[in-house]
């Protein structure tokens, strides 16, 4: 039976080939057809023109007769291209997927138009939405139009916005819309509508008949019920026709329940999509999207009823997809995407200040996917440079060395003095696989400048802390992980100022400062076992091992170093097809030339006991040492020197 980590590495390299990689062609078992005889015409063609006869691609071997296909690689091609249409469906379409599944989950509380869902008392980790905030008061309404507009009487002080069906903006409203911030009455216009428009009202037209209306009040003096009032006075959705008697609403408390509102993300995404492009009118989306999804039968007016080979495409598909999703929200590729590129790991969901994501007149496709997997709500309050006024963020899911954020570990963040927020900055922490808030035991799994408790530093900064258990004297500024379990946090800025936008202020990194789990889930050195090193080295391609002691200055490994040596013996064992570099590390006491050879004599040390002690086949391993250049934290503590004496694994070609 394969372990765990064979079949993740075995996942991602079906994934890989599965993908619309399979485009490239490998050439090296081509067979060009017979050559034909000259004829009275025949004259030379170019290279590149004609293409081998016998193919052998990663789709399988493919066989054409002068460029037609035989029955069997025409199979091959198509379902390699249905493949392409459904990657590229999830890809895009998951922002249709997104608002199919936030629709639904407001339904949950009642009908459309008459029914507001209030987060009377904040929303906390029971509900699932994405990368929501603990310090806003949410509240939104599923606008659903017919054949005439219909009016939104909306509150004071709120930030305001709605997105169509197809989650594309519509308009703002609140503190960004035309209103300022006073309230209004806006009148939505439907799809197609050519009647007439009364005055009195902020006009804006939408091209779906199922809208997201979604607005967050603030607290005053740390309390909801103004927020919360105003919406129940004055919050309004009815037809024109009705203006003069309008029909209540109804206002649902929230807070506290548990709730989806987020998307699938396996082959059952396709069928959200099917739901909206039932739903509206086909106007509102791009038609090379919408020729995507016609190409893998999802038809307006049409049954959505993908027959078994399908199916297993479709299932292919989102596999790819989602781990696509996962890669470009957490490690993007495109510098654009870093607030500050080439010097940390904070991401901006929105880069350039676009929206839309067309940035020169491209749209940046990846940015797109990613942000739409991760987040909710469009509107360009969120990319605007507005001083003093909204809300900026910065995100990530790296620490400072680039590793993913673990929740078995402890970590620290420097917020530097002189926060660029006018109205208050917050921490938030989600759950990498819900992309909702990180459910511990915190009802609100964040930490801010609201918050009374927090101990500022005497230069003003605050050092915050993540970790399962809060380092001691540290509990007024600390957040609860998980252990077992990744996490990504977002920095939220309200009513930035303009230190955040010029980068003269810019927030610190997160920093491992150790790896302090939960009392029942220690690993100390000797317990490290294969599973969990297996587990490591797939996931993150690295993992540091401190089972492996050493005498001081010297290579000779102590007693005691065993278990560790063939939990890694272990780990070999059970992923026959990898290949390891085992580096030597070091801290910063003494020179570089003297610590560059104790720790690569080191390294030798151990691949030579993994050799000669468990049999492990010599030409899967190599030493390098590394000297005191990639410290896992700071060198300024016997804790932090501690850290960075060992040995790490990394995965090799």
């Amino acid at each position: 039976m394969r372990t765990i980590a064979q079949k993740l590495l075995s996942f991602t390299a079906l994934s890989i080939s599965a993908a619309a990689l399979a485009l490239a062609v490998s050439m090296a078992a081509s067979v060009w057809a017979a050559e034909s005889p000259k004829m009275k015409m025949t004259t030379e063609i170019p290279d590149g023109i004609s293409t081998p006869d016998n193919i052998h691609t990663r789709v399988g071997d493919l066989n054409f007769f002068d460029g037609v296909p035989d029955v069997e690689s025409a199979q091959k091609i198509y379902n390699l291209l249905d493949f392409t249409h459904a990657y590229q469906t999830f890809l895009d379409g998951t922002k249709i997927a997104s608002m199919d599944a936030m629709r639904k989950g407001i339904l949950e509380f009642g009908p459309a138009n008459t029914t507001a869902v209030i987060f009377e008392d904040l929303m906390d980790s029971k509900t699932l939405f994405l990368t929501a905030n603990t310090t806003s008061v949410y509240m939104f309404s599923w606008l659903e139009l017919g054949d005439e507009p219909m009016v939104i009487e909306t509150p004071p002080k709120v930030l305001g916005f709605i997105n169509d069906h197809w989650f594309r903006y519509v308009t703002d409203f609140g503190i960004l819309g035309p209103d300022e911030g006073k309230g209004g009455k806006f009148l939505v216009l439907p799809p197609g509508y050519e009647g007439s428009v009364p005055d009195g009202y902020h006009v804006t037209r939408t091209n779906t008949f199922g809208n997201w209306v979604i607005w967050r009040g603030f607290q005053v003096d740390g309390s909801t019920a103004q927020a919360v009032n105003a919406t129940k006075e004055t919050f309004r959705i009815y037809p024109l026709s009705q203006m003069d008697n309008p029909p209540e609403m109804t206002f649902v408390n929230a807070s506290g329940q548990s709730f989806n509102t987020i998307h699938r993300m396996d082959e059952h995404i396709y069928d959200e999509i099917n739901d909206v492009v039932q739903a509206e009118p086909l106007m509102g989306e791009n038609p090379e999207l919408l020729g995507h999804l016609a190409a893998i039968g999802i038809v307006k007016g049409q049954p959505f009823e993908p027959d078994e080979r399908m199916r297993t495409i479709l299932k292919a598909a989102a596999s790819a997809g989602s781990v696509t999703v996962k890669t470009l929200i957490s490690k993007p590729r495109d510098e654009r995407a870093y607030w500050y590129p080439g010097e940390s790991n904070w991401l901006n969901a929105f880069p350039g200040g676009a929206y839309t994501w067309e940035l020169d007149g491209v749209t940046v496709h990846d940015i797109r996917a990613a942000f739409h997997f991760y987040a909710t709500g469009i509107t360009p309050a969120m990319s605007l440079k507005a001083v003093g006024k909204g809300s900026q963020y910065a995100f990530t899911y790296l620490d400072a060395n680039g590793n993913p954020l673990d929740g078995s570990k402890t970590y620290k963040v420097n917020v530097p003095a002189d926060v660029p927020a006018e109205d208050f900055w917050s921490f938030t922490l989600y759950d990498n696989q819900t992309r909702s808030m990180l459910q511990t035991d915190a009802q609100f799994p964040a930490i801010g400048s609201n918050d009374q408790d927090v101990v500022q530093n005497e230069d003003g900064s605050y050092d915050i802390y993540f970790a399962p258990e809060a380092p001691e004297g540290k509990e007024s500024n600390w957040v609860q992980t998980v252990p077992g379990k990744g996490w990504n946090t977002i920095l939220r800025l309200y009513g930035p100022l303009e230190t955040w936008f010029d980068q003269t202020w810019r927030p610190g990194e997160i920093e491992l400062i150790n790896y302090a789990r939960l009392d029942d889930d220690r690993v100390t050195p000797g317990e490290e076992t294969a599973k969990e090193i297996s587990l490591r080295i797939t996931i993150d391609g690295r993992v540091a091992i401190y089972g492996v002691q050493f005498e001081t200055g010297s290579t000779a490994i102590l007693p005691g170093s065993e278990g560790t040596l063939e939990a890694i013996a272990g780990m070999m064992a059970d992923l026959p097809d990898l290949n390891v570099a085992v580096v030597g590390h070091t801290d910063n006491v003494g020179g570089y030339e003297s610590n560059l050879d104790l720790s690569k004599r080191r390294a030798d040390a151990v691949v030579a006991e993994l050799v000669n002690t468990f049999g492990i086949d010599g030409t899967r391993l190599f030493a390098a040492g590394a000297s005191f250049l990639a410290p896992m934290t700071s060198n300024e503590t016997e804790e932090g020197r501690t850290l960075n004496r060992r040995v790490e694994l990394v995965r090799a070609p």
